[in-house]
């Protein structure tokens, strides 16, 4: 008994101390903080004043820009189209990308994206970037991202002070970084929104999904605390939201989850896309014997590439074999880091396990001439990933002259494919089967009647061309330069 007494009051004694310490931080974060803030405020203010410039530094956070995806073609553009409007203003980009130096990565934006940079660009480089990697998380990720996307940008802020800054990778966190501590005029081209009412949705209907595992959607009492974590993040989110003065959006789909959340000015500002010589590769009036399906997009999970697989091994079973020995599955894409690359061989042993390997082909960081050679062989586009926030590659696809199938959620089915009949510039599926089924649809189609698909979805692209990103991103972003 007397040692149950002193167990016991060894334990109380111990929360007393956790709980004294745990209060004695909150004092110190509530008193110190505050102080601290005021400090910097003062710091960076004093530097602004102190070393006036008659050139606007205007800094740009993307610390994936040698990624090589949809997202880093918006950047070019955008970069390509400010220098090009103000050309004494000095442009840097904050990488992450140490490993690589300025000059490859402008040779992988020529080589890969087909976008030429001025001379006047510097890069700073950023040594934090592994604190918003969602890998580095086993729990909480889009909030431990947050608080890391906030120290990766206090980190570029003390690399440099500029006077513009805008966030083209959707860190929103960042902004109050620089808008409030540092003074800056802040600007953001969002992708996607880092939370959605969808998701909320999905954690509530308790949906397995990448971004939800099966152990808390399995579980009422776990997710009812992921359903309060999201709450509590969502608001998180809308406020650091309110720091930007100009914000831009891709696509429909990011402009009505955003109004939901952050109530603010938003402008639709479509992603730029190559269309001009893309529409020029010429298309044979008749089918070809060899049928490739191309799909085009970074060896990610929410690419959902796992499901085009599927599609496959259902197509098999609904066209006679003579027919399905002549369709290959192509897969192109980047891989930005060994994740990706681990990823790519996942999918390689998939297709083995389907009995797929005489079917499909990968072809992995391409060159942008090689990138062209598929569009040119290639007859079939498809896109799976569900919620695509907007959808370059599809546009990309259609441009080219391919016969689009995509997921039937987000861009593609709010801003891109038009499936109504006489009016019809592609497919939209969501199932395994339901791609299937489209794909053996496509082959039965006559000649006239693929001719007339592929001609007017052809005709739909101009309006997500670079001229026009161009003209309505620089539109748009004017004011942070007066």
């Amino acid at each position: 008994m007397k040692i149950l007494f002193q167990a016991l009051s060894g334990a109380l004694v111990s929360i007393k101390l956790l709980l004294a310490l745990i209060i004695f931080l909150v004092l110190s974060c509530g008193l110190f903080l505050p102080v601290y803030i005021f400090y910097l405020r003062r710091k960076y203010k004093l530097e602004r004043e102190k070393n006036p410039s008659t050139k606007l530094k205007v800094g740009i956070f993307h610390p994936y820009c040698n990624a090589g995806g949809g997202g880093e073609k918006v950047l070019w553009v955008a970069i390509k189209a400010l220098q090009e409007r103000y050309p004494k203003s000095e442009f840097y980009v904050y990488t992450g990308d140490v490993e690589v130096t300025p000059q490859e990565i402008l040779d992988k934006v020529s080589q890969r994206l087909n976008v030429d940079i001025g001379k006047n660009i510097k890069f700073v480089y950023l040594h934090k970037r592994k604190w918003v990697e969602g890998d580095r998380y086993f729990a909480f990720t889009l909030a431990c991202q947050a608080m890391g996307s906030m120290y990766l940008g206090y980190e570029a802020l003390t690399q440099l002070l500029p006077d513009v800054f805008i966030d083209t990778t959707g860190y929103t966190f960042t902004l109050p970084i620089f808008k409030y501590l540092a003074g800056c005029k802040t600007g953001s081209y969002i992708h996607y929104p880092t939370i959605t009412n969808e998701m909320l949705k999905r954690v509530s209907n308790r949906n397995s999904l990448y971004n939800n595992r099966s152990i808390i959607a399995r579980s009422p009492i776990l997710t009812m605390v992921k359903l309060f974590y999201y709450n509590i993040f969502a608001c998180c989110y809308s406020a650091a939201g309110q720091c930007c003065d100009i914000t831009l959006v891709n696509s429909t789909f990011t402009l009505e989850h955003l109004l939901m959340l952050w109530n603010r000015p938003l402008h639709l500002v479509y992603p730029p896309c190559e269309t001009d010589h893309l529409k020029k590769i010429p298309r044979p009036i008749e089918r070809p014997e060899k049928i490739r399906i191309m799909s085009l997009a970074q060896f990610r999970p929410e690419k959902d590439h796992p499901l085009q697989l599927q599609a496959m091994y259902e197509l098999r079973e609904i066209v006679p074999e003579e027919v399905f020995s002549n369709i290959t599955l192509v897969l192109c894409g980047s891989c930005r880091d060994n994740n990706d690359a681990k990823r790519v061989k996942d999918l390689k042993d998939f297709s083995m396990h389907l009995s797929l390997e005489n079917n499909v082909e990968f072809k992995v960081n391409l060159s942008y001439e090689e990138l062209l050679e598929e569009f040119r062989k290639a007859y079939i586009g498809i896109h799976t990933m569900m919620d695509e926030h907007f959808g370059i590659s599809v546009v990309e696809q259609m441009a080219a002259g391919l016969i689009m199938v995509a997921h039937r959620s987000g861009g593609p089915l709010l801003d891109i494919i038009e499936t109504s009949e006489g009016s019809r510039l592609g497919f939209l599926a969501q199932t395994a089967d339901e791609f299937a089924v489209i794909i053996k649809y496509i082959l039965s189609l006559n000649d006239e009647e693929i001719n007339e698909i592929r001609e007017k979805a052809r005709a739909s692209v101009e309006r997500f061309s670079k001229k026009k990103f161009e003209e309505e991103f620089l539109r748009a972003i004017d004011p942070l330069f007066k």
